[in-house]
């Protein structure tokens, strides 16, 4: 009988790309994917806040409950920071860092090999290369995901991630178009670029290689039609980067720029590499070359040392801006960044006040740019029958969901006149 498996994934979209690698490697050597009673538990854990460490000890008791017996390897983020904290948790088998995460079915395999071996516990490590993990299918129908580099060398003061990730290592540039064409012939039309920094592609290859060169090599898998990206900096955009991008005809309108504060008193606290002024010159920029972009972002409240006049500037900014929607986040210390050590704290009364402030801010924008869309044509790609009071939804390239009255099947590419805005929903039919 084949032995079973079930990979629980915490955090990112990298965290998710790579547990789906994973869970190929594991599928191709014969074992069986099972949610419950599994042999082997391995658990992608997340660092990000507090509350993704809890979580991470949380998922490996609930592992070790539901099978005493199996294996638990416990990888990623979390146990690359603290990898001697994950080792004590008690049934935890195997540790490994945030890379060399390929290694773990192997590890896995020795320790059924032997089951009189000790506890095998290996400790995280930094790679200098790009970890080679592959996706040939995705759970997401339509959607493709592929994971071009990895680490970031920004250390902003809040962030835990340049620790947990190491420094940049960019993917080869013929492996990353060799995954899209297996993507395309698995009949996936859009592909997302994916990576902790992913504008930092290149910089530590011996080449000239960056990230417009990748988005114009895999624009030229005719099956692939949409090319979106991750979260980028703004330092990172540029006109002519944008005109390569538009030039593809495969570029979806949709940039998803970091903010974070609105101040740059407190951008210069967060380390961040950029200030309002150069924010608003490459929204305006973007815009420019992508007139209909969606402009998503996200922003912390409540940083150390933040005013009350800190926070205007931030709902001002916000409001100035206008994007199309606003990921919002109340600052909670992490342990280990320079942020936590800071005088200065927040109260946390302050910190909910001000989130709702922002909250108000995002909800007016949000609506205004749904409600710009009206009339307009768009492209979607079908994902699903809709979960609201139409047969098909999907997402526009700017990325907006879109509702049909019709029932179309799951990936398919159709232009959409927007006719109505209903319950925050977008209404369309088909061209």
């Amino acid at each position: 009988m084949a032995y079973t498996f079930n990979i629980i994934t915490l955090g990112c979209k990298v965290n998710q790309y790579e547990s789906e690698a994973i869970e190929e490697i594991f599928l191709k050597k014969g074992y069986k994917k099972s949610i419950h009673h599994a042999d082997i538990y391995v658990i992608n854990t997340c660092t990000v806040t507090n509350m993704s460490d809890r979580k991470s000890r949380q998922m490996i008791s609930r592992a070790r409950k539901d099978n005493p017996d199996a294996i638990i390897a416990v990888m990623g983020c979390y146990s690359q920071v603290k990898p001697e904290e994950v080792s004590e948790i008690p049934g935890v088998d195997i540790v490994l860092g945030s890379r060399n995460k390929e290694n773990v079915v192997d590890l896995c395999e020795d320790i059924l090999q032997n089951k009189n071996a000790q506890d095998k516990i290996i400790m995280p490590s930094e790679s200098k290369t790009f970890e080679e993990l592959q996706i040939s299918n995705q759970s997401e129908m339509t959607r493709a995901y592929i994971k071009i580099q990895d680490g970031c060398n920004m250390y902003c003061s809040y962030c835990l991630i340049p620790y947990a990730r190491g420094n940049i290592v960019s993917r080869e540039i013929s492996e990353i178009v060799s995954e899209t064409e297996r993507l395309a012939a698995n009949g996936f039309k859009e592909i997302v670029l994916t990576g902790i920094h992913v504008a930092s592609y290149g910089k530590d290859l011996q080449s000239d290689l960056s990230l417009i060169d990748v988005i114009e090599e895999i624009a030229k898998v005719s099956e692939i039609k949409r090319i979106r990206l991750s979260s980028m900096e703004p330092r990172h955009i540029t006109r002519d980067f944008l005109m390569r991008m538009k030039a593809t005809g495969k570029a979806c309108d949709h940039f998803h720029l970091s903010l974070q504060s609105g101040s740059d008193e407190i951008l210069k606290a967060m380390n961040r590499k950029y200030d309002r002024k150069l924010y608003e010159e490459k929204c305006n920029l973007i815009r420019d070359i992508f007139p209909n972009v969606g402009l998503t972002t996200d922003i912390i409240v409540g940083f150390p040392t933040e005013s009350e006049k800190n926070h205007r500037e931030t709902i001002e900014f916000v409001e100035k801006i206008k994007f199309s929607k606003t990921h919002l986040f109340k600052f909670s210390p992490r342990e280990g960044t320079k942020a936590a050590k800071m005088t200065g704290q927040i109260n946390g009364n302050i910190k909910k006040q001000r989130l709702h402030d922002l909250e108000k801010i995002e909800e007016k924008n949000r609506i205004a740019f749904l409600q710009s869309q009206i009339g307009k044509a768009l492209e979607v790609l079908i994902e699903s029958k809709s979960d609201y009071k139409y047969y098909s939804s999907g997402y526009s390239t700017n990325y907006l969901k879109v509702n049909i009255k019709e029932k179309i099947p799951a990936n398919s590419l159709v232009n959409v006149k927007i006719t109505d805005l209903l319950d925050d929903q977008l209404i369309g039919e088909i061209i």
